[in-house]
């Protein structure tokens, strides 16, 4: 397993703002929850309780996702992303 911290648009370290890859699959995790999960077949999976948690969460899962807050939820609306429980 590998752990890293996000980064800043300077380059800076983002406290309790993690990517972890696993097992071939990606992770979005801030502070102790799961957020998204990119599986190894390229899906998309959010948690359905904690995805657009905060402000600080929603500004990393867009980055972590490469996308903004409008494309998401299109994507939950068309089925692309799936949301589902990734922290039980």
């Amino acid at each position: 397993m590998k752990v890293q911290n996000m980064t800043s648009a300077r380059g800076n370290t983002i406290a309790n703002q993690f990517i972890i890859n696993y097992k071939g699959e990606e992770y979005f995790q801030s502070y102790n929850t799961i957020i998204a999960k990119k599986s190894k077949k390229g899906k998309v999976y959010l948690d359905e309780k904690f995805w657009d948690y905060s402000v600080t969460t929603g500004k990393y899962r867009n980055k972590f996702l490469s996308e903004g807050i409008d494309e998401t939820r299109k994507k939950i609306a068309n089925g692309k992303y799936i949301l589902t429980d990734l922290n039980n």
